[in-house]
């Protein structure tokens, strides 16, 4: 029962129940699980300049009565776009958690607070939304932008910068007042407002910084907060390249919570500082020349319960946080809905009641809504449109969720297993999944094509007849020419060829080699542990045997040889281009794109004729396979006449025929029609050393070894050595 069930999540990533990730086939994780890797995102985050601005001790007063005053101490942080975008591929926006192997975790209320310094409590961030800058920006600016500077309701942050970033020392109040407004608009567009476009922040967020004592009386914590929910969930999306939001507050928040890719903190003897976040203050993560998003999804594939800290504020000095933060951490459980604007999230501790030191149960379900895309019409309030979630948020301390002291998690883990998304990058390979779905298609070929129907009724066979028509169609979909059935039904999935061998070819009496001393691309086999682009089954052309004395292929060995084929087929098949093919590789593997490109035959010209040359040798191997199979069935039947009869008949002219077809497909496929010439002289370059040379060798000295060997053989003889045989050498 064990191995089923490991079985299943190895090949089914989930959910198995999808009542609670209903949107998993927008999600990025189906993309990768199939795949289709889109590297890491485009973190839009632009604090790099924010040290650029000079303010005067009037302006500092003022940010610090808006309720900025520590988001603006907080220094830029190098961000890490791989571990981000790992985080991403495990955010789920219908419920607004990471799902992660030991359960679900997110950014809470309290860890804003901590983190930011933000107010948590308060009244929410919304108001007018505005189409057009001039106006806005005259208001509270006192000037307004020139057109090439604002699109939309957006005006550009270096507009900001240039006009505001110095005030006059002998400036009036209002001129004060119109350059620290300028600059709360740009700390947030640049922090935990940053918008996608890259350097552009919306004016509807002056008209609250009109009044900066009631300024500093909303909720900034939430709105931010509210506004990474629906970064990261918009980012979740396969569609997606880009993320946006406070960045730096998701990357600190996961130094604190997971020990992946986190900095080696040097041992301060001063207090810890607040905000929180200071304490990654120019910290680096160290080399990180190997740490890409596979690197940080394999880490959160494998996380363990010890690589999380579920209390991590715990080493924390207490006494540094100030009073008016530490009166609302409550409400850091509390379930309520977070708004900014148009944007409003569900806040859901119930679904993480471990970081508040709690046993986790089984969740409440979370119902399912729709974020609706709100008009942004200029002069339209958005209050009016937001009734409901509002009422929510006005009661939000009515809505602090409590922990049981009597909870079973092992429960809850067995709930969440179910309902939750497993992995994310595939513990089995495509190409391995690809073997075992084509060796169970042609046991049930096999089985529908052997069934026998004496007896049935009329409905009973057209079952029979069915299942044989929809296996062999999938056998021939699959590898685009008619399926071939073995004869008996396959016990050993494929194997592979393993280690780098070389290809070697004649022509103009020389020869090439390609090892791999050699810079042309090199095929090389994997393990399992290692899933490349595509593991050639090249293999020497003088090592083709059609028969041995003592080594006769069985059917898994010929069948393993087939499945070589078929798959680099499949890979070839898939696009014209080395980025299409990225869709059959594992996930868990990362493939230098130039050697992609050559191996398309996009970089070396040489490289269409050496695909063709390799998938000839394996045109070559099955026939020797079929062969083989019926020297060996008349060997069972001590018919040395006919044996001798069929190896006559693989002559030069057939092996040739079948490398024809084989290479012009190939060639077709990796060169396009324009091509058409090259693939002419490619096949006559490999028809100038496949029948004189391969053939001949093969026709001369390996039938006729193997026809003298079968007359000379018992049957019983015949049947042992075929017992006692190895693979194919």
């Amino acid at each position: 029962m064990e191995v089923e069930v490991a079985d299943l999540y190895a090949t089914n990533a989930g959910p198995i129940d999808g009542s609670v990730l209903y949107d998993q086939d927008k999600h990025v994780s189906t993309a990768v699980w199939e795949g289709q890797e889109r590297g890491a995102l485009r973190c839009h985050e632009h604090t790099s300049k924010l040290d650029q601005w000079t303010l005067t001790h009037k302006q500092i007063e003022l940010v610090q009565k808006a309720g900025f005053g520590y988001l603006r101490s907080i220094p830029a942080i190098s961000l890490d776009n791989p571990l981000i975008s790992a985080l991403v591929e495990r955010w789920r926006r219908e419920t607004n958690t990471f799902h992660l192997n030991v359960g679900e975790m997110t950014v809470t209320l309290k860890d804003v607070a901590l983190l930011l310094g933000l107010a948590i409590d308060g009244d929410p961030v919304i108001g007018i939304t505005y189409t057009a800058c001039s106006s806005v920006c005259e208001k509270y600016l006192g000037k307004a932008p020139e057109s090439g500077y604002t699109s939309g309701g957006m005006v550009k942050l270096s507009w900001l910068k240039e006009f505001f970033s110095h005030c006059p020392e002998n400036a009036s109040m209002e001129v004060i007042e119109q350059h620290t407004r300028a600059y709360l608009l740009y700390l947030v567009g640049s922090t935990i407002f940053s918008t996608t476009t890259g350097n552009k922040v919306p004016v509807m967020y002056l008209p609250l910084f009109a009044n900066f004592e009631q300024c500093g009386r909303y909720a900034w914590g939430a709105a931010a907060l509210a506004f990474l929910y629906r970064a990261l969930g918009n980012a979740s999306l396969k569609t997606q390249s880009t993320i946006s939001g406070c960045l730096t507050l998701l990357q600190c928040w996961s130094y604190f919570y997971l020990n992946i890719g986190r900095p080696k903190l040097n041992h301060d003897p001063m207090r810890d500082q607040f905000p929180f976040v200071l304490r990654w203050k120019g910290k680096q993560s160290g080399p990180t020349a190997n740490r890409d998003v596979i690197f940080y999804r394999k880490a959160l594939d494998s996380l363990k319960p010890s690589d999380v800290e579920w209390l991590p504020y715990r080493s924390m000095d207490s006494t540094v946080i100030p009073e008016d933060i530490k009166s609302t951490l409550i409400l850091g459980r509390s379930k309520t809905m977070l708004i900014c604007f148009d944007k409003a999230e569900r806040h859901l501790p119930n679904r993480c009641l471990r970081q508040y030191g709690m046993l986790q149960s089984v969740p409440e379900h979370v119902e399912h809504w729709e974020r609706k895309s709100r008009g942004v019409d200029g002069g339209v309030n958005l209050s009016g449109k937001m009734e409901s979630e509002l009422s929510e948020w006005m009661d939000r301390h009515l809505h602090i969720v409590e922990g049981y002291d009597e909870v079973d998690e092992n429960e809850y883990i067995q709930w969440y297993l179910k309902i939750t998304r497993r992995f994310v990058g595939r513990p089995i390979s495509l190409s391995s999944e690809f073997q075992r779905t084509n060796a169970g298609l042609r046991d049930i070929a096999h089985i529908a094509d052997t069934f026998a129907t004496d007896g049935l009724d009329a409905d009973q066979i057209e079952s029979i007849s069915r299942i044989r028509l929809i296996a062999h169609e999938c056998l021939r979909d699959q590898f685009g020419s008619p399926a071939i059935v073995p004869a008996t039904p396959q016990v050993e999935l494929g194997k592979r060829v393993r280690g780098k061998e070389r290809v070697r070819r004649k022509g103009s009496g020389k020869r090439l080699r390609r090892d791999e001393d050699d810079d042309a691309v090199q095929y090389n086999a994997a393990s399992e542990d290692e899933q490349p682009q595509f593991y050639g089954a090249a293999m020497k052309i003088e090592e083709l045997q059609l028969s041995q004395v003592d080594r006769e292929p069985d059917q898994s060995q010929i069948y393993a040889l087939d499945n070589e084929v078929n798959s680099v087929l499949l890979i070839h098949a898939d696009g014209d281009n080395g980025g299409e093919n990225l869709h059959l590789c594992d996930a868990n593997f990362e493939m230098d794109q130039s050697a992609l490109a050559s191996a398309a035959g996009e970089e070396n010209n040489e490289e269409p004729r050496l695909i063709s040359a390799e998938v000839n040798n394996e045109e070559l191997k099955h026939a020797a396979g079929e062969v083989n199979k019926e020297l060996k069935h008349l060997a069972s039947e001590n018919n040395s006449e006919e044996a001798g009869h069929l190896a006559s008949e693989v002559n030069n002219e057939e092996l040739k025929h079948s490398a024809d077809a084989v290479i012009k497909e190939e060639l077709n496929q990796v060169n396009g029609d324009e091509n058409a010439e090259q693939m002419d002289a490619t096949n006559n370059e490999v028809h100038d050393v496949q029948p004189s040379d391969i053939s001949k060798e093969v026709d001369d000295s390996q039938l006729s070894g193997a026809s003298h060997e079968i007359k000379n053989t018992s049957p019983s003889d015949a049947s042992l050595e075929a017992n006692n045989s190895d693979h194919v050498t």
